[in-house]
């Protein structure tokens, strides 16, 4: 590492005068070990891609995310495909992939991390799906899709409230939800794999999402060139619960009609028209805790694409 640009989020997790400390001291740190840093606000998600391409561009080879899991899904789509490594600074809520590369959560100290990390080449999600507009989008991703439920989780969460009350108003969200929302069944197509009906679809790509929830898709590596897909091929509201129960417990439970499988790739759509259906009812498509719009969809991995800075 030579040359670094720090890309914070001034609306990610904590006040802005702490974060713009954390981010000096994440900084000093980098700055008193030779490399050249600088930082900069992401004004926007599309201006987030680009202020790191335009980093890039200008000689960066390491572009750090500093905030939360959608700061770090933002930076991505500018940083996959380049030469350029990715960084994390974890300053959001749930920070799991922070969580799961096991770094140090306090901003200096993940700094240091990566003084004495790795850079390692890893594979990236690609998903394509519908947007809000009606047309055809196209995002990478680090960790996680999420199609169904959990995509109606952040459909429904108002953005102010997540930012200040974080996990726990997700956490009220999903159980509202979880009482109360009419799961609808979509087709997922498999590659490898038969097609199956299912009310719910995860694509994981980590093993270990911190906090409570832990383990949510067993098996899941950033070091696989595949995803971890989550079949829940069942309306039961108690086996939503038992599946979530079974990682905050850490337990091997097998719970009916739900499978997990590996795989490559997988298509999903609606199994009713959706042209002139009111939005809400609509199945939604979230990746790395960002809503991006509704099915159709196609997920695929995209190997050796990312060159990701972990600690050693």
């Amino acid at each position: 590492m030579r040359k670094a640009m720090l890309l914070y989020n001034p609306l990610s997790g904590r006040s802005l005068e702490r974060r713009l400390a954390d981010v000096q001291s994440a900084l000093s740190v980098l700055r008193n070990a030779g490399i050249e840093a600088s930082a900069a606000p992401t004004r926007a998600a599309s201006d987030a891609t680009e202020q790191a391409t335009q980093a890039i561009a200008e000689g960066c080879d390491t572009i750090f995310a500093c905030g939360g899991d959608g700061t770090v899904h933002d930076v991505l789509q500018g940083v996959v495909g380049t030469k350029a490594a990715l960084a994390i600074i974890p300053l959001g809520t749930a920070n799991c992939l922070a969580h799961d590369l096991r770094l140090p959560l306090s901003p200096a100290k993940a700094a240091r991390a990566a003084l004495t990390g790795k850079f390692r080449r890893i594979a990236v999600g690609r998903i394509e799906y519908q947007d809000f507009n009606g047309g055809r989008a196209t995002r990478y991703f680090s960790f996680i899709v999420g199609i169904g439920m959990d995509a109606h989780v952040f459909y429904e969460l108002d953005p102010l409230i997540k930012r200040r009350f974080g996990a726990a108003a997700y956490c009220a969200k999903a159980t509202r939800l979880w009482l109360t929302h009419k799961m609808k069944s979509f087709v997922v197509e498999i590659v490898g794999e038969e097609q199956a009906e299912v009310s719910q679809l995860l694509a994981v790509r980590i093993g270990n999402f911190g906090g409570v929830l832990r383990e949510l898709a067993p098996g899941a590596s950033l070091k696989r060139d595949d995803l971890r897909l989550v079949l829940f091929r069942t309306h039961s509201r108690l086996a939503y619960l038992r599946y979530i129960l079974r990682g905050v417990f850490g337990a091997n439970w097998k719970v009916s009609g739900i499978e997990l499988v590996h795989s490559t790739g997988a298509a999903c759509h609606d199994l009713t028209s959706v042209t002139d259906s009111p939005m809400h009812s609509r199945i939604f498509v979230e990746a790395d805790g960002e809503l991006l719009g509704t099915l159709p969809a196609e997920i695929s991995v995209v190997p050796d694409a990312l060159t990701l800075l972990v600690p050693n």
